[in-house]
């Protein structure tokens, strides 16, 4: 099936061919309703054609129309980036004319490439029966954090005053991660949810007995420093480190296209809180929603900071806006190391969830020695 959608999806390049090529479709009216129109006929194909075997799980459709959208992301990119022509000079000029901006071009390199092969890894797991759950959070909280920087970057930038129909096509995305999140979070996991003596073993340590973690609970503690510090130069805090900051080492946040400060807010606002509640995770046993959030969170941080980074750097951006020459490996290392350690976190919650786990003590636990086979040798005990 992921071989249909991929084959089906790359029918978009000949849809933006025949609106480019036609006037009457170019006017902003009418690519509101083409791109209605075209949604509900990709969602209709995959209805008809999965009518006799329907998939089982709804989140297919999502899937599937979102994959042709992402033909037009990646296309869309490459155009604004010279790589290619001929194919959205219109939907530059009278459709969303923000997707030209530097942010713009990144978070469509995002979801040309990055949420296309994902849409394809989850519709073949789920068509085969396989979990998919951990794959769909992080692209939840990717789109999720794509799309609310983005629109509401549109609604209070420079952009803002020319909001034009097609910008309503943007809803769909803003509004379906969200149903899909809840769906995702209330998904039964695939691992355990309640631990036996391994859990036990493995929570019976401080947190100075864990390095890794502890190693992560200082990145985390520094990573909200950072949050909090990049938040107030957004916010034009008058001290002295936040002008010095923004002038030397990350001008693009005063960008007026309003991205970077949304962002920065969002951050401020939601992922802070968020790490702190990690912090609390790694250092209290038993909080079982750690593997969820942390993939969750992992997934819009990383679509952030890519389009972040990409955008302080791109030549659409004004040069006054860029990184500056003699601060650029200092401030793309910080960036680097900010998106990484959500996604160390997300690996350390995923790849052994004995620490977060509920203890249940089975019978005959008292007296078993540790070995890494314990807990089959307390149900040998039991019986």
């Amino acid at each position: 099936m992921e071989r249909l959608v991929f084959l089906f999806s790359l029918t978009a390049i000949a849809v933006l061919h025949c609106m480019n090529t036609t006037p009457e479709f170019q006017e902003p009216s009418v690519i509101l309703q083409i791109g209605i129109a075209v949604l509900v006929t990709v969602w209709i194909f995959y209805f008809l054609i999965t009518r006799r075997s329907p998939p089982k799980d709804i989140l297919f459709y999502v899937f599937a129309v979102f994959s042709f959208t992402c033909v037009i992301d990646i296309v869309s990119a490459l155009e604004h980036d010279g790589f290619i022509s001929g194919l959205m000079d219109f939907y530059q000029k009278t459709g969303e004319p923000y997707l030209g901006t530097s942010y713009g071009i990144m978070m469509c390199y995002w979801d040309g490439i990055v949420h296309f092969i994902m849409y394809l890894m989850m519709i073949q797991r789920l068509w085969n029966s396989k979990s998919y759950r951990t794959h769909g959070l992080f692209w939840a909280g990717s789109l999720l954090a794509n799309m609310s920087v983005f629109v509401t970057g549109i609604v209070v930038g420079k952009f803002g005053s020319e909001i034009r129909p097609a910008f309503w096509l943007n809803m769909p995305f803003l509004l379906l991660p969200v149903w899909a999140a809840v769906r995702l979070f209330n998904k039964p996991k695939s691992g355990p949810s309640v631990g036996g003596y391994k859990a036990h073993y493995d929570q019976s340590f401080s947190l100075i007995w864990r390095p890794s973690d502890l190693i992560l609970v200082l990145l985390l503690l520094g990573a909200m420093a950072f949050t909090l510090f990049r938040g107030l130069v957004a916010l034009d805090s008058p001290l002295e480190a936040c002008s010095t900051y923004l002038h030397q080492y990350e001008p693009y946040l005063k960008d007026p296209v309003g991205y970077p400060k949304v962002m920065m807010l969002h951050f401020l606002f939601y992922l802070l809180p968020l790490l702190g509640a990690f912090v609390y995770g790694l250092i209290v046993p038993g909080c079982n929603w750690m593997p969820d959030w942390t993939v969750f969170i992992a997934g819009g941080v990383a679509q952030c900071q890519w389009a972040h980074i990409g955008a302080s750097l791109h030549p659409q951006t004004a040069a006054p806006f860029r990184i500056p020459d003699d601060t650029f490996l200092a401030v793309l290392a910080v960036n680097l190391l900010y998106s990484a350690i959500p996604l160390l976190t997300a690996w350390r919650c995923t790849s052994n969830t004995n620490f977060f786990l509920t203890i249940s003590k089975l019978p005959g636990m008292e007296g078993v020695p540790w070995v890494p086979d314990a807990d089959t040798l307390v149900e040998k005990k039991r019986n």
